[in-house]
């Protein structure tokens, strides 16, 4: 059994396919198939289930977590001395929260990647639960999540930076609650029709969900949608600021105030698992890129 028998191992597992797996490594489909049978005669029986469509057998799902944890080990070793030779690793893995993907770690990044032209950026947006699962897999070396973390992973992360965003509500400039531009809650909830219900959080805001309920008119989508609804005068909604800075600075949304409705916040952390080797020295440069825009969006003291 070697190191790339395991790399090609996983990268089947990942993709469902043998032939994109070839296509991602650059080998042809003999050599994969080739490193599969000699890793399935070491471990005695077969690792996948031929056919239409590829899948695990149960020996291959038993012994993929520890596949996966040699490689990862292997990484952070080869990572670990590189920084010892170089002082810098070369690569930075990132993943973010959609709603802070653009307005916050958009600025940050394009700072970053002029700076240091030569490292490696990839950044994955994507939701909370997917983002914890990236990381404790080692697919990402930080991430920007809600916070406190729920899970019982929120034990295996350590934050860097933690953030406190203001939630606001917003409409179209011509949307019929826009025309008072501080209601009551139950102007709102009349006059919304219907009032947007996002998950900016893990779970719905109680505020949210109450004025929801007092509506009677909800639509639950995500972000991207909402978006695009307010902005074409359909319902109004709660928006992370980061979110939908742009289109309030440029008047396309406006800020509708609520008379008795406390103010809400969204809280998330630029986290890193708690046992990963140290920060290299670019990903520290652009933790601290993250940090000054945090700072200047008014999202850290």
């Amino acid at each position: 059994m070697d190191v790339d028998q395991l790399i090609t191992f996983d990268r089947i597992a990942r993709e469902g396919s043998f032939s994109r797996a070839a296509l991602g490594l650059g080998l042809g489909q003999p050599a994969v198939s080739s490193r599969i049978q000699a890793l399935e005669a070491s471990l005695g029986g077969a690792v996948f289930r031929r056919g239409r469509r590829i899948s695990l057998t149960a020996l291959g799902e038993g012994f993929l977590p520890y596949a996966r944890r040699v490689l990862r080990m292997l990484e952070e070793g080869t990572e670990a001395a590189e920084r010892l030779r170089t002082g810098s690793r070369g690569r930075v893995r990132l993943g973010s929260l959609g709603s802070l993907a653009g307005g916050l770690v958009g600025p940050a990044l394009a700072r970053f990647v002029r700076a240091r032209p030569e490292v490696e950026c990839t950044l994955r947006s994507a939701d909370h639960e997917f983002l914890i699962q990236l990381l404790l897999d080692g697919i990402v070396d930080l991430a920007l999540v809600t916070w406190p973390c729920a899970e019982a992973a929120g034990a295996q992360l350590v934050p860097l930076l933690v953030l406190h965003e203001p939630v606001v509500l917003v409409a179209h400039p011509k949307h019929d609650v826009a025309k008072s531009r501080r209601l009551s809650q139950e102007g709102l909830a009349r006059r919304a029709r219907p009032l947007l219900r996002l998950r900016w959080w893990q779970n719905h805001h109680p505020e949210v969900t109450r004025l929801a309920q007092l509506s009677g008119t909800t639509v639950e989508v995500p972000m991207e949608t909402a978006r695009h609804l307010v902005s074409h005068g359909v319902g109004a909604g709660f928006f992370t600021r980061t979110y939908i800075a742009d289109e309030l600075s440029r008047g396309d949304l406006v800020e509708i105030r609520v008379r008795g409705l406390p103010r809400i916040f969204r809280d998330s952390a630029l986290v890193k698992r708690a046992r990963a080797v140290p920060l290299s020295i670019a990903a520290a440069d652009l933790v601290r890129g993250i940090e000054t825009e945090a700072k200047r969006l008014g999202l850290l003291p």
